[in-house]
């Protein structure tokens, strides 16, 4: 399964990647800092699956996943 994780915090996005690391079915095929960053990510990408953050500026996760 083909993952995207999506947070404007460096640390969060590394962290959550560190924790799936077990998962051996799922591959982290990148990473969005922010709400347009996602959107060019997950069409370029075409994840399975998405961690996505709700707080973020701009556009929040909620919005994003709208869009």
């Amino acid at each position: 399964m083909k993952a995207l994780v999506i947070d404007d915090e460096r640390l969060a996005r590394t962290e959550l990647i560190r924790l799936l690391e077990p998962f051996k079915e799922i591959e982290v095929i990148g990473e969005a800092v922010n709400s347009d960053d996602a959107h060019n990510k997950i069409s370029e990408l075409n994840p399975d699956v998405i961690f996505l953050d709700i707080q973020m500026p701009a556009l929040s996760g909620i919005d994003c996943a709208k869009r």
